[in-house]
């Protein structure tokens, strides 16, 4: 089909679009009221319907007093019990996919129901809205001559009692509709391939021959396969492999301590990135416009937000508020409302709101990953703030990171301790650091309180880890793949113990 030609369909597509879009930017909250009592109303005679007598909430407030915030602890019997084939227990339709999902590097895994609510009016929908939200802003785009890498998870599909589990891009992969199989590379026998070393190889060798126009995937393990793809082909840069690529959509960590290496590999300035902002749970925001660093907050996806200020975050003063009180620049902890059955439920992440007509947001962190030991309230993103700046002054490279607390011992003073795997090492690892503490110092009142004449904090230690330490430290954990993270901030020591055993060994 004539590129001219595509890019008309997707513009009537978008056009239509638009005019879905318009009314929850000019009517936030009551779109988002409106899709919460239809939410309510779909589920009323499920098991937590009844339970929780859905059929007589009518506003918010009810539904705010009468529900609980949950966890997956909370959810974990319930979800097991619809593994297992029971139905109709916090969703009507029947729930056949669940999304394998380990949040964190930890053992334990979480299984988060998948709708088919849930895959076709948010994952598919959103896919659709980033291709006409990024057509729209670039009209002479060429993204239909060619197709779109995606780096997915790396584990197959397994069935089990009539269901199926498997990483969420597993699932999308298998479902998609066919005019997404034909845009797209690898083939879905190589995207679904279980072993990720075997698999990486296995996309170079597919994909170095196609017209690659743009790509998909988490910056960390897609930087990994495009320097395969590099020393595969012997080229100085990805340019020269795939001559077409024009953007990159990128999401699941922060592309912050990327940026720099992902400039050196797309050597132009025309090329683009736009981030995404999803999960198992769903699909949450999109970066609408070019060279933007906020995402818009999307409110028709059949998902209904709350939010838990981070100052009241687990104690007993803990607040929920919606999402109409929300103020700029404060961080809130997301809580979720579903179709795919999660009520009021805790993702984990948190956000802060650049701006509130319309909703745009950044992503702050996880609500487990940050270190508060000593009052600091260090946070991911002033972390990898604080290192892009350091990076760009030392003409430093990094590859993967974590931190976490030196306890007090007796008079001895706390500290935080670091361990980096640098791809480019800075000259002087001390002044490296100099430089670390003094960002985090500017970026963070309460670590520069802490830190002030050493009262409570001394400076940071910084550990250089060897070459593939983190890469060796989820093969153990049978970690690799698209969907598993390295938790950059820790309250406790386990991560940072066990790489730094590893890094002797």
């Amino acid at each position: 089909m004539p590129i001219p030609l595509v890019n008309s369909i997707a513009a009537w597509f978008l056009k239509k679009r638009f005019h879905q879009i318009e009314l929850f930017l000019k009517y936030p909250n009551e779109v988002q009221q409106e899709l919460l009592l239809n939410l309510i109303e779909t589920a009323k005679d499920t098991k937590i319907g009844k339970k929780y007598d859905f059929n007589s909430i009518k506003n918010y407030k009810t539904f705010s007093e009468r529900l609980p915030i949950s966890t997956y602890e909370d959810y974990q019997d319930v979800i097991e019990r619809a593994r297992q084939g029971e139905q109709n227990i916090f969703w009507p339709s029947p729930i056949k996919w669940f999304a394998k999902s380990s949040g964190t590097t930890s053992s334990k895994s979480k299984f988060i129901p998948v709708s088919i609510e849930s895959l076709e009016d948010c994952h598919y929908a959103a896919s659709k809205d980033l291709l006409c939200m990024y057509l729209n802003n670039n009209e002479n785009s060429q993204l239909f001559t060619g197709k779109s890498l995606r780096l997915g998870g790396s584990k197959e599909l397994y069935k089990e009692n009539g269901t199926v589990f498997g990483d969420l891009s597993a699932i999308l992969i298998d479902n998609m509709p066919l005019w997404a199989e034909f845009s797209s590379t690898p083939s879905n026998r190589v995207s679904l391939m279980n072993d990720w070393e075997t698999k990486m190889q296995a996309i170079v060798d597919e994909t170095i021959l196609e017209n690659v126009t743009s790509l998909a995937g988490v910056p960390s393990w897609m930087l990994v396969l495009l320097n395969n793809v590099l020393e595969t082909t012997g080229k100085q840069n990805i340019l020269e492999v795939w001559p077409n690529l024009e953007v990159y959509f990128h999401g699941g960590v922060s592309f912050t301590p990327y940026a720099d290496q992902y400039k050196n590999l797309f050597p132009s300035k025309s090329f683009r990135y736009y981030e995404i902002y999803n999960a198992s749970e769903g699909f949450f925001a999109i970066q609408d416009s070019n060279n933007s660093k906020e995402l818009l907050l999307m409110l028709d996806y059949g998902i209904f937000y709350e939010f838990i200020p981070m100052e009241t975050y687990n104690t007993p003063e803990e607040k929920i508020i919606p999402l109409s009180e929300v103020q700029l620049r404060k961080n809130y902890a997301v809580v979720i409302t579903t179709n795919a059955g999660l009520w009021r439920y805790k993702i984990g992440d948190t956000v802060r709101f650049t701006s509130i007509s319309p909703y745009r947001i950044k992503v702050s962190g996880r609500t487990k990953h940050h270190i508060n030991v000593f009052g600091e309230e260090l946070i991911i993103e002033n972390a990898e703030e604080a290192l892009k700046k350091v990076c760009k002054r030392t003409r430093a490279e990094i590859v993967d990171y974590t931190a976490a607390p030196i306890f007090m011992e007796g008079k001895e003073k706390g500290a935080h301790e670091w361990i980096i795997e640098f791809k480019k090492q800075p000259e002087d690892i001390n002044y490296f650091n100099e430089l670390l503490d003094n960002a985090l110092k500017a970026l963070n009142s309460d670590y520069e309180a802490k830190r002030y004449n050493n009262i409570t904090l001394n400076r940071p230690k910084i550990n250089i880890a060897r070459y593939n330490l983190f890469h060796d430290w989820l093969k153990r954990k049978d970690k690799l793949g698209g969907q598993h993270k390295i938790p950059r901030l820790s309250n406790s020591r386990e991560y940072i113990d066990e790489l730094l055993e590893l890094n002797i060994s």
